[in-house]
């Protein structure tokens, strides 16, 4: 078990050691080699799952000595990490598979699949980490990762800028990440995980730093998982290529936030201050991302908004302490979510628009995109008998029966949230696969076989993987605790959102889009509540404005004084320069001058004598 422990970062690691050397422009060779590399992964995965559930592997070995401080080369995976990497292999193979065709041409295909391999391998290190630092370096590869594959189509404009904003601005919270481990080292004396979390248990960290550690590392988790106040780089994110959306969205970067707060779960749990900061950036994060997605017009950032949305879900469950429904909304959500955007892409690839306004009647001319994309978004809007249905009941019960005002604060920010969910998930339905087709494209039409199979995969696993909660025994024990009502509940409030979405599709006999009965709302939503013109103003531009005055003291002050003391210099030699520059005869003159002077003067004295 070991061994498959270690094939989970090291596979696509290698992958992706290879895929840099390979020529640029190559796709096969490049598409395999990524795909075996996520293939070996996710074999290891499962392997891991199937084995003791009790059973957890570790393995690692001593690096050195740092300040009093061992580093280890260490990793830990028990069933959990198991599915979780189970959940990054498998949408990392299909991301894979689906970009040959999808980038089928691409002159930068071999790096492209390079950096999937990267991204996959630091997903992989954060998941199976036992060190601080080791996670700290899987988190910081995501990072960098991220910016490569967002920017990798140059010929969009819009893509550099997006990658450089989801770079900043996820920086902005690793800064408080970095700090927040540095503390935990510092007051535990380890960097070993599971040391660090014993310390916790056993009171060997005081409160006061439990809370600065938890806190700092929220600000990282902030920004990876996109919460709010730091989830506006993730819609712009969208300019990258449809399969890194999918992957971004569904099994890295914005899981990796999620699964290191799980992990961690003790250190949190030990600080209420934490759990109230996650609990009210949840509630609002939720709601935020439903609202926008609601009037959004590329169907991409719908399905970005509805992520963000959907993050809020996860973070809420953690901020009442169940980090077990957090999780499984996380397992629900990569299947349904690569599904989705990987369905989207196949629609685009169609009808060469990103936009919903150019889509429509597309339900018999791509049957396989439809039905594919149908049980996504069913499991989106939290419809039974699909995942997302029993992923999200089982966050709303726990909220329900939470301790505390933060689980009446997340249920009925969940629940506004599943009607909205269910409305926009409606809308976009209707919009691209019903009433006429409103594209300019000649015929529309499904997609390859590459990108065919991810498809019909993905939604095997978004319909199914809700019978694993349905089938455990805690689940079991639930219904038959007399707990049906709460999945009544939910059923009705999702109906509830289907139904509005469905009524205002239409006007008479006309068909519209829903969005327009949010009337003035529409603009204010489509634009993220004018939240990047508000960061702008109170954050961008007076930092711009103190990076230009601090550039005055420098030009002018600083570099004006060593400049000064150059020029004054060079003057002073230039003059000194003129006066040696005399000419011989000068010399001479000057020499037999000061003789006679001399002379007289001591004849003169003479005379006085």
């Amino acid at each position: 078990m070991t061994t498959f422990a270690w094939l989970l970062p090291l596979a696509p690691l290698v992958a992706a050691a290879i895929g840099f050397f390979l020529p640029r422009d190559t796709i096969r060779p490049a598409a395999i080699v990524g795909s075996l590399g996520a293939l070996v992964a996710l074999v290891s995965a499962v392997v891991l799952v199937t084995g003791d559930a009790s059973d957890v592997v570790r393995s690692g070995r001593e690096l050195g000595q740092f300040g009093g401080l061992t580093v280890r080369l260490g990793i830990s995976a028990g069933s959990v990490a198991a599915l979780v990497a189970v959940a990054v292999g498998l949408v990392a193979l299909a991301v894979q598979v689906y970009s040959s065709s999808y980038l089928h041409g691409d002159a930068n295909y071999a790096p492209y699949a390079a950096q999937i391999s990267l991204f996959t391998a630091a997903m992989m290190t954060v998941v199976v980490a036992d060190d601080l630092l080791l996670l700290l370096i899987g988190w910081e590869v995501m990072g960098a990762c991220s910016y490569l594959l967002i920017a990798h189509d140059r010929k969009l404009p819009e893509a550099p800028g997006a990658a450089v904003k989801a770079f900043l601005v996820t920086r902005v919270g690793d800064i408080g990440f970095l700090v927040g481990i540095a503390i935990l080292a510092v007051q535990a004396g380890t960097l070993d995980i599971g040391s660090v979390i014993t310390k916790v248990v056993e009171g060997g960290i005081s409160a006061g730093w439990i809370t600065a550690a938890a806190l700092c590392l929220l600000a990282g988790v902030f920004g990876k998982s996109a919460q709010f106040p730091l989830h506006s780089w993730l819609p712009d994110a969208m300019a990258g290529p449809t399969p890194i959306s999918a992957l971004i969205h569904a099994a890295t970067m914005v899981a990796a936030g999620v699964y290191v707060v799980a992990r961690l779960n003790p250190l949190f749990a030990a600080s209420q201050t934490a759990l109230a900061v996650l609990a009210i950036a949840a509630s609002i994060t939720m709601l935020w991302g439903a609202c926008c997605a609601m009037a959004a017009e590329d169907m991409k950032k719908v399905l970005a908004w509805s992520t963000v949305s959907q993050l809020g879900y996860m973070t809420g469950a953690l901020a009442i302490g169940s980090s077990k429904a957090a999780l499984f909304h996380l397992l629900s959500h990569a299947a349904f979510k690569a599904l989705l955007f990987l369905c989207a892409g196949a629609v685009i690839h169609a009808i060469s628009s990103n936009l919903i306004a150019d889509a429509g009647g597309l339900r018999k001319r791509m049957p396989v995109t439809f039905w594919t994309m149908t049980i996504g978004l069913a499991a989106l809007a939290g419809l039974p008998p699909v995942s997302g249905f029993w992923s999200k009941e089982l966050i709303l019960a726990q909220a329900e029966h939470a301790h505390g005002w933060q689980g009446r604060v997340v249920l009925v920010a969940g629940l506004l949230t599943v009607v909205l969910t269910a409305w926009y998930s409606t809308r976009l339905w209707l919009r691209l696969f019903f009433g006429h087709y409103r594209g300019e494209a000649a015929k529309p039409h499904d997609p390859p076989a590459a990108m065919s199979w991810p498809l019909i995969v993905l939604s095997v696993l978004a319909a199914g993987f809700g019978l694993f909660g349905v089938l455990s025994p805690a689940f079991r024990a639930r219904l038959g605790g007399g707990e049906l009502a709460s999945l009544g509940l939910l059923t009705a409030v999702v109906l509830f959102g289907v139904a509005i979405g469905a009524l205002t599709a239409r006007q008479g006999a006309a068909e519209r889009d829903p969005a327009a009965m949010l009337g003035p709302l529409r603009t204010v939503f489509a634009n993220g509540f004018y939240f990047d013109a508000v960061q702008d103003a109170l954050v961008t531009r007076p930092v711009k404005a103190l990076a230009r005055a601090v550039k005055r003291v420098d030009v002018s002050g600083v570099d004006g004084v060593v400049e000064g003391l150059g020029t004054g210099t060079s003057w002073i030699a230039k003059g000194v320069n003129r006066v040696h520059a005399a000419g011989l005869p000068r010399y001479a003159t000057a020499t037999l001058g000061g003789v006679l002077l001399i002379a007289i003067a001591a004849l003169a004295t003479e005379v006085l004598r």
